[in-house]
């Protein structure tokens, strides 16, 4: 305490000469030289580099000291904070214990790759509930000398194709292959494969002729003569006459009565259209009453009869064959063009049927995938929407600017032009990165924009909103409606949101379109950082791109 009033009263006359300047009593001087001193007591901050002059990319190493009682906490800038210096490393801290106190000191790796005089601005330092600024430094960075008389030079090395990192497209290929693969292969074995033939169809393909006798054959195997089963076996046999006439005498057999049936052989007799004996049309004629009788009046011939009448229609089935006449060259070539006109239909008919199948399950897997996704979503998915390759693309996150922005995009944010003029360049600097335009469907831009010579004052950002809204404007934009509205990034750096609706140009003149717009403004001292989105309205991709854009938005905090 004796050792702290002796520093008070070595300081007395000097404070108290400029104090009497403004005309207060030496008590207010004294309370004022009191807080002075127990603040110096309370800590102590230093802040040094080992060299003042260095060359391009050479690192310096910048110290900050500070001695504290050991009950404080003390936390140390991290990050970017040495603009125009880049830092490059930052070092752990080192304690130092001095009886009651401590003594740390922290230590960052700093470069430039510029020439120029640089000035490291003041850091800050938290101490317990203290707020401390180290003094700024200047830097010299010089150029390296090159002597070309020794060192050669060389042509810049062209551009190094880098190969881009492949998405997962071919998954998606070989699954579509997969399934339409499998759909085919269903196809094929139910429509298109050359199935065994069953047992119809083997007796389908016989001649008329052999038809009629394997008919008469089953029906010697069958029980309706055993079991007395008259009837069943008359409708048989007359069926099995009846068909071979049908396919080769008279294509009305089957539907006909036996009037009607016999009445057409006769006449086909008489016209020499077929050499039937008069024996045969007798045999049929009372075969096929009889068989009448049985089926409908119920008449129960003997089975000897029924034996007897079999045989018969054996007989003249043979007979029939042998009077039917050669078929001529015309006829088989009918019997070609009408089998070949066969084989055509039945093609058609399984192309149809593959087509209709086909276009069925193409509908139910539609529809499935519409109950579980959405119809939008599988339409956009089917045809293509720019705003869905852009969502489900691989995304890019990276730092733009300095102060860096980091911020995750769907495509890398090139470098674009910055619309300064030249009368302007001395006092501003400002980097773009953007990607799209007002006149695409979707649209990212960071700015970052320094003010020189400004000193500690901060822009205030509701100025800069109004001269966005404005150049936003100038651009064409039309009927627009501004929202303000606090905006916190995940690392919790706060700054503005302007947001809204307007009309859009489009690639058609005169033509504008609804969309949608948000603004982020950022500040801090002579710095300011803007991004941009702009997207159509009624864009549900783009909704959820602007939502996870806005999320992964990172910078600087005042506090770092």
């Amino acid at each position: 305490m004796i050792n702290d009033f002796r520093f008070i009263n070595k300081r007395t006359s000097v404070f108290g000469s400029l104090f009497s300047v403004f005309g207060l009593p030496s008590s207010v001087i004294l309370s004022f030289l009191f807080c002075l001193s127990s603040f110096l007591s309370f800590s102590q901050v230093t802040a040094s580099i080992d060299s003042t002059s260095i060359k391009i990319g050479e690192q310096i190493t910048y110290k900050i000291q500070v001695e504290t009682d050991s009950t404080n906490l003390v936390v140390f800038p991290e990050g970017q904070t040495f603009t125009p210096m880049e830092m490059i490393e930052s070092y752990a801290i080192d304690t130092i214990k001095k009886k009651d106190k401590f003594s740390l000191i922290k230590k960052y790796g700093l470069t430039q790759f510029d020439s120029g005089s640089y000035t490291i601005p003041r850091q800050q330092i938290i101490i317990g509930d203290k707020t401390v600024f180290t003094d700024s430094l200047k830097v010299e960075v010089n150029t390296i000398a090159i002597d070309t008389t020794k060192q050669g030079l060389f042509d810049i090395k062209p551009m190094i194709e880098v190969e881009k990192r492949g998405s997962n497209w071919w998954k998606y290929v070989l699954i579509g292959l997969l399934v339409i693969g499998v759909i085919a292969a269903i196809l094929w074995w139910l429509i298109w494969r050359q199935k065994p033939l069953t047992e119809e169809q083997k007796i389908a393909l016989l001649p008329p002729y052999d038809r009629a006798k394997l008919a008469l054959k089953k029906l010697d195997e069958s029980h309706y003569l055993k079991h007395e089963q008259l009837k069943d076996y008359y409708s048989e046999l007359t069926l099995i006459i009846r068909k071979y006439l049908d396919e080769k005498v008279y294509d009305h057999a089957l539907e006909s009565t036996t009037d009607e049936l016999i009445s057409r052989l006769k006449l086909l007799k008489e016209g020499n259209q077929i050499d039937l004996s008069d024996e045969t049309i007798k045999n049929l004629d009372r075969i096929l009453r009889r068989a009448d009788l049985v089926k409908f009046a119920k008449s129960a011939p003997d089975i000897a009869l029924a034996e007897l009448d079999r045989n018969t229609i054996d007989a003249e089935i043979d007979h029939v064959k042998e009077v039917l006449p050669e078929p001529t060259e015309e006829e088989k070539l009918l019997d070609e063009q009408y089998r070949e006109e066969q084989e055509r239909k039945q093609k058609r008919k399984k192309v149809w049927i593959t087509v209709g199948l086909s276009v069925f399950l193409l509908l139910v897997a539609i529809t499935g995938f519409s109950i579980k996704f959405g119809f939008d979503y599988v339409k956009d998915t089917i045809i293509g929407h720019e705003s869905k390759e852009l969502l489900e693309g691989e995304w890019v996150t990276s730092k733009y600017g300095v102060p860096p922005v980091t911020i995750s995009t769907p495509k890398v944010l090139k470098r674009m032009p910055p619309p300064i003029p030249e009368e302007a360049k001395q006092q501003v600097d400002m980097t773009m990165f953007g990607y799209g335009s007002l006149l695409d469907g979707f649209n990212v831009v960071v700015i970052t924009t320094k003010v020189k010579n400004m000193g500690k004052n901060k822009i205030e950002l509701e100025q800069i909103a109004e001269q966005s809204i404005k150049m936003i404007e100038q651009q064409g934009i039309e009927n627009m409606i501004v929202k303000n509205d606090k905006f916190t990034t995940p690392n919790g750096a706060e700054g503005l949101k302007v947001h809204g609706t307007g009309d859009f140009p489009t690639i058609i003149n005169d033509k504008k379109e609804k969309g949608n717009y948000t603004i982020l403004l950022f500040n801090s001292d002579n710095v300011f950082q803007q991004i941009v989105l702009v997207w159509k309205e009624h864009d549900h991709y783009a909704d959820r791109m602007v939502e996870r854009i806005l999320n992964s938005v990172e910078l600087k905090n005042e506090e770092e």
